[in-house]
């Protein structure tokens, strides 16, 4: 990693989410920080919006939803810096198939068989066998994956796993974390895939790590760090960024501006696409991380959600079929369960909807993208060190690491060490 500027540089941020807010709070303390944001609201991700419903207005959480007391110790010690409170959250899951066809969740008895004829159905009864055999195995497949590198599919190939856990059980539960097709899913390496659910505790029944969700929307962090951030720049899409010796200069439509680094923190083929005359370790790496669109909807409409009322979850995924879908992922969050609402109409963000929900119901939407940590995204993970400084040029983002928060924070962090600047509650 090449050196950082000296303190009191002029330090370019692009891109305002979790990443770049992070860097640009940290850096502020020793630099003189820009952040460049192409959206008219910081946070990315993180996008809190107000709703009206049964005549009370109240935030809500459209895109970052939980976090949990475990396996994002570094977002707990940023909340507890900025005085961000928490509230426990329910992360319950279920299943939808086939428009109602086949329907479970996984909260209770009463919510595995909320269709009575599965405590007769043999596939069924076997995917619940072949889920408690892949929990119990998950520690010996990780360390089988990460001898072999093989991926999700293979695996599941290797260890004899019926088409029915894989379909109605596995690939649902993943498409519905990593928002991703199920077809992309089976590419994800087996080692990333079972190490994540395994430090998260998504494989076991007891100890599971308690998830919470933001008192008043995420838009609570991120108004304390934008009070920080003086050089906030919203609506100021970078539109090329040329490094020369010793300086590097960004354009956006108010003209060019010259800084002493940069820091991406944006999409890994966004920052591909701004930076002039990449070199070849640029675009082999940056160009190797794809991305997931996705559209997320707001609205009250009900026939989004499972159709047996029972198996309403926190988190509901609604397909058409699993087997090898290559459509992206529709899942169905109910904002009601996971967090404190004034609200009883039910209040839903649904991902890439199969059917539109009702005209009258439809309160808003978003577009979001997702990155795909297939094994090409991971070999650039693990190169991503070598581009660190590289030209005056630095890159954070939730795409170094699993995708979540945590992770777009942890790269911020370690960029910020570089740059001598490291909060004592960092876990590096």
């Amino acid at each position: 990693m090449s050196s950082a500027p000296v303190y009191g540089a002029r330090v370019a941020v692009v891109g305002a989410g979790i990443s770049g807010l992070a860097s640009a709070y940290l850096l502020a303390r020793r630099y003189d920080v820009t952040l460049f944001e192409a959206a008219d609201y910081p946070g990315g991700h993180t996008n809190t919006v107000d709703v009206t419903l049964d005549g009370v207005t109240h935030p809500v959480d459209t895109g970052f939803l939980v976090l949990n007391d475990r396996t994002y110790p570094n977002l707990i010690k940023l909340f507890e810096e900025l005085n961000v409170a928490t509230h426990p959250s329910d992360m319950s899951f279920s299943v939808s198939l086939d428009d109602g066809r086949l329907e479970w969740a996984g909260s209770d008895l009463n919510t595995v068989f909320a269709q009575r004829r599965n405590i007769f159905s043999p596939s069924f009864i076997g995917m619940l066998r072949d889920i408690v055999r892949f929990n119990s195995s998950a520690q010996r497949h990780l360390d089988m994956a990460e001898t072999t590198g093989c991926s999700l599919n293979e695996l599941l190939l290797q260890g004899g796993y019926g088409i029915t856990f894989r379909n109605n059980y596995l690939l649902p539960m993943s498409s519905a974390i990593w928002s991703s097709a199920a077809a992309d899913i089976l590419n994800f390496p087996a080692a990333t895939f079972l190490r994540f659910c395994v430090n998260h505790g998504l494989l076991q029944v007891r100890n599971r790590p308690q998830w919470r969700t933001v008192v008043g929307g995420g838009r609570e962090y991120v108004g304390r760090m934008i009070r920080q951030i003086p050089g906030l720049r919203l609506n100021s899409r970078v539109l090329g960024i040329s490094r020369n010796a010793g300086s590097v200069s960004i354009l956006t439509a108010s003209g060019a501006e010259q800084f002493d680094a940069v820091i991406m923190a944006t999409h890994a083929p966004d920052s591909l696409r701004m930076l002039a005359n990449p070199d070849r370790r640029e675009q082999a790496i940056l160009g190797a991380v794809r991305y997931q669109k996705n559209t997320a909807v707001l609205h009250t409409d009900a026939s989004l959600l499972p159709r047996r009322r029972r198996v309403w979850s926190a988190w509901n995924y609604l397909g058409a079929n699993a087997a090898g879908a290559s459509r992206p992922v529709c899942v169905s969050y109910l904002l009601n369960q996971l967090q404190p609402l004034p609200f009883s109409t039910p209040l839903v963000v649904t991902l890439n909807p199969i059917e539109p929900p009702a005209p009258e119901k439809l309160l808003s939407s978003f577009e979001y993208a997702h990155p795909i940590l297939d094994l090409h995204a991971i070999a650039a993970q693990t190169q991503l060190s070598s581009l660190q400084g590289l030209n005056g040029t630095w890159h954070v983002g939730a795409w170094t690491g699993y995708g979540f928060h945590e992770d777009g924070l942890k790269s911020a962090l370690r960029i910020a060490k570089s740059f001598g600047v490291s909060p004592e509650w960092a876990k590096l």
